[in-house]
């Protein structure tokens, strides 16, 4: 009796998280659908616009391009010893600047916009959630999703994919510094392997990925703040919460739109396989 109890409680405390997770993303999900109709229904104002394009642009640079620099010169000292011993130390760029470019230039910058533009969002809309800004919104005649959500998602899709390629072009640079400068390695066969091996697709398939990081981050960042809980201890869950469920989104779209990405390109490339060596 005493292990049927506990198995009849471990499936509904189950169940019950099973239900709170298809709530959340069913109301997430309705959140974007609203947002998304509201941007096609009327654009947002020309200054709102501006002024979160700044915010989200122009004042992420410095963290996004230290980021994408570190992550450059780290993966070239990585790498550099196994591969020197191996004798293909020339070809380093070709590896750097493919996991740079596919991977870890959009997924970092898109990291550190959701830490540094997320839950800037979420704790500004949640604090104008509990401060009552947002009634006084909608006493004013104006939508929130129209007035608050719609600028902030479309500087976000819009932007990230220009801080991954400032990130893109500091991962490569801090990469080549580390091998041409630090370890010595031929310039001409550095530069010509990258050429050969990184292709328009990569550029194209990391730029894309860059914009769905965006939208995702926009809309978990909003949808966390307006449904900020009272208090400052809300703030500041909402806050955390964007920030952490942003990062797992980004994680999930990454592999997904991987493999899709595969997919394609076997498709549309199917006799055309890279060869390191």
């Amino acid at each position: 009796m005493a292990t049927a109890g506990k198995a009849v409680g471990f499936v509904t405390v189950a169940g019950a998280l099973l239900n709170q997770w298809i709530s959340a993303v069913g109301d997430l999900a309705i959140f974007a659908g609203d947002t998304c109709l509201w941007m096609i229904r009327r654009r947002p104002s020309r200054g709102v616009l501006l002024a979160n394009a700044y915010f989200v642009g122009v004042r992420s640079v410095p963290v996004v391009a230290i980021t994408g620099m570190f992550i450059g010169m780290v993966l070239a000292v990585q790498s550099y010893r196994d591969f020197n011993r191996m004798g293909l130390a020339s070809r380093l760029g070709a590896i750097i600047n493919i996991s740079v470019v596919r991977e870890l230039g959009p997924v970092l910058a898109a990291t550190m916009i959701a830490g540094r533009v997320g839950s800037a969002m979420a704790a500004e809309l949640g604090t104008m959630r509990i401060t009552e800004q947002i009634e006084a919104l909608v006493c004013l005649g104006a939508n929130p999703l129209h007035y608050l959500v719609v600028p902030r998602l479309l500087a976000c899709v819009f932007l990230t994919p220009l801080l991954t390629v400032i990130a893109d072009i500091m991962g490569i640079w801090g990469g080549a510094f580390i091998c041409l400068h630090v370890f010595q390695v031929e310039p001409h066969f550095y530069w010509l392997h990258s050429q050969e091996y990184v292709r328009m697709w990569d550029i194209c398939n990391g730029l894309g990925k860059s914009m769905f990081f965006g939208a995702a981050i926009a809309l978990i960042s909003c949808h966390r703040g307006l449904h900020c809980k009272p208090g400052a201890e809300g703030v500041g869950r909402a806050a955390t919460n964007a920030f952490v469920l942003s990062f797992i989104a980004i994680l999930a779209l990454d592999f997904v739109l991987a493999m899709l990405s595969n997919n394609l390109s076997t498709f549309f490339w199917p006799t055309k396989a890279r060869k390191l060596i």
